[in-house]
């Protein structure tokens, strides 16, 4: 089929497709490599990422040798966030840029009310598909944060869970003679002690030995505790 009685519409649609303000223009290499540094610090959040950013509204010279930074260091970026970029040889040079990241996942919701103080089991989780983006600050996205948990109240199904719903199941009480080992590279080492402080799982509780000695130790099982060197 020819296309020639198309050419007037095709050149329209082209000439609206190719339209990139000047300013937008100006920055793609810089867009680019900020789109490329939040999608490797955020590609733990799977494979499907949703990023959306915005060039900056005022008239700037070009960014020489872009070094983008997260303002908030050691954070996954997800939802709205503030990007850094160092500019030139020596850096000195920093604009900003907002972002919002998106990805698309699976986390955790109850499958039935849960009853406050109930331990969390296997069995009462199932997984539901979002954006991650969309879900309230602290939601848990791991099972694993949240079996063997407790409920500190009353929760629906189908909702997303958050880290303030639940407590450690306590493994050690206050005052319970509890063992203590001690762990390096070629050892391993156990003596029995006082907890002065209930403990959970991953909690670290200080621990009282017979010769009035104090250690503080983490809590790895019910009645076990240890100390790395």
């Amino acid at each position: 089929m020819r296309l020639t009685r198309f050419a007037p519409l095709l050149s329209f649609f082209l000439a609206g497709w190719l339209a990139i303000p000047a300013a937008l223009a100006d920055d793609s290499e810089l867009l680019q490599v900020v789109h490329g540094f939040l999608h490797e610090e955020a590609r733990m959040l799977g494979d499907e990422l949703i990023i959306e950013l915005r060039p900056p509204s005022a008239r700037l010279p070009a960014c020489e040798s872009p070094e983008p930074f997260l303002t908030r260091p050691g954070d996954v970026p997800l939802g709205r966030v503030s990007v850094g970029v160092r500019c030139g040889s020596d850096g000195r040079q920093v604009r900003y840029l907002q972002a919002e990241v998106g990805a698309m996942g699976d986390y955790p919701v109850l499958a039935a009310p849960l009853a406050a103080g109930e331990t969390v089991r296997h069995g009462h989780l199932v997984s539901r598909s979002g954006n991650l983006a969309e879900l309230p600050n602290r939601t848990l996205l791991d099972s694993d944060e949240i079996v063997g948990q407790v409920a500190t109240r009353a929760l629906p199904p189908g909702q997303p869970l958050q880290a303030h719903q639940f407590r450690h199941l306590p493994l050690v009480e206050r005052n319970q003679r509890v063992a203590v080992e001690a762990r390096g590279a070629a050892f391993r080492i156990s003596r029995e002690g006082q907890a002065l402080e209930p403990g959970g799982l991953g909690d670290r509780v200080r621990v009282r030995f017979d010769n009035r000695e104090v250690v503080t130790a983490e809590v790895v099982g019910e009645g076990v505790l240890v100390v790395d060197f």
